[in-house]
C-alpha cells in the first residue's frame, strides 16, 4: 500500500491518520472544509517523509468537489486505500428526534452517507485495480440508542449497512467501518458544548488500532480501536 485519499483530514481523527501514514511515505490526497486548516495540516505532512500530499478544499456533499478529489487521485496513479473521514454533526447540541431540523438531517445524510458514497463509485476502479482497501469511519451512536443522537447515528446506521452490502458486492475488497471510539476531537466538544472532554483520547491514540487492521489479513467487517489497541499494547 502506497497511496490513500483521506477526507475531513485538516484536524482530528483524518489528520492524526495521515500524519502517520506520511511518516511512512505514502502518497495521499486529502480534503477538508477549511482550506486554511487543510493548508497548514498539508505543510505539517509535508514535512514528515517523502510522500506527495495533495490538498483540496471542499465538501464531500458536492459533486464537484468529489469529481477533484478523484482527478487528483488519478493523478497519483493509484489508490491502495480510500478513508471517508469527513463528517458532519448536525445541530449542536444535538436536538431530540421530535425537534430534529428534517433540512438539516438531509445535510447530515449528504455528507455522512451520500458522499463517501459518490467518492467509492468515482474511485472504484482504481481500487479494484490495486485490490485496495476501503475504511468507513463510524460511530457507537450508530448501533446503540443514545438519546438526541437520532440524526448523526441514523446517518451512521446507514454507513454502516452499505459497507456491509458493499463487502458483499466487491468481495476483493477490504471494506472496514471502523469505530475510534470517543476522542477530544472539535466535533466531540461540539456535540457537548457544555462538558469537560479533556479526559478523553487524543485522536493519535486511537490511530494504531487502524494501522493494526490495516496491517493484517483481516475480512470486511465491523472493527472498532479498542479490539485491536489491546493487540498493540500486549
Amino acid at each position: 500500500m502506497t497511496t490513500a485519499l483521506i477526507t475531513g483530514a485538516s484536524r482530528g481523527f483524518g489528520r492524526a491518520l495521515a500524519a502517520e501514514l506520511a511518516s511512512r511515505d505514502w502518497d495521499l490526497v486529502i480534503d477538508a472544509r477549511t482550506e486554511a486548516d487543510l493548508e497548514r495540516a498539508a505543510d505539517e505532512l509535508r514535512s514528515r517523509g517523502s510522500g506527495t500530499v495533495t490538498a483540496i478544499a471542499g465538501d464531500v456533499s458536492d459533486l464537484h468537489h468529489v469529481a477533484s478529489l478523484t482527478a487528483a487521485t488519478i493523478e497519483t496513479g493509484r489508490l491502495d486505500l480510500l478513508v471517508n473521514n469527513a463528517s458532519l454533526l448536525g445541530p449542536s447540541p444535538q436536538p431530540n428526534l421530535a425537534h430534529y431540523p428534517t433540512d438539516v438531517l438531509r445535510q447530515v445524510l449528504e455528507v455522512n452517507l451520500i458522499g463517501p458514497l459518490r467518492l467509492i463509485q468515482a474511485t472504484l476502479t482504481m481500487l479494484r485495480e490495486t485490490e485496495g482497501t476501503i475504511v468507513n469511519v463510524t460511530s457507537d451512536a450508530a448501533v446503540e440508542r443514545y438519546e438526541g443522537w437520532g440524526g448523526y447515528g441514523s446517518s451512521k446506521a446507514a454507513l454502516e449497512q452499505m459497507s456491509n452490502v458493499l463487502a458483499a458486492e466487491e468481495p476483493n475488497l477490504k471494506v472496514y467501518w471502523f469505530d475510534p471510539g470517543d476522542m477530544n476531537t472539535r466535533m466531540h466538544q461540539e456535540a457537548f458544548p457544555d462538558d469537560d472532554i479533556s479526559d478523553r483520547p487524543l485522536p493519535e491514540s486511537r490511530v494504531p488500532g487502524l494501522l493494526a487492521l490495516l496491517d493484517g489479513n483481516h475480512s470486511s467487517g465491523r472493527y472498532n480501536a479498542a479490539e485491536f489497541l489491546v493487540e498493540v499494547t500486549t
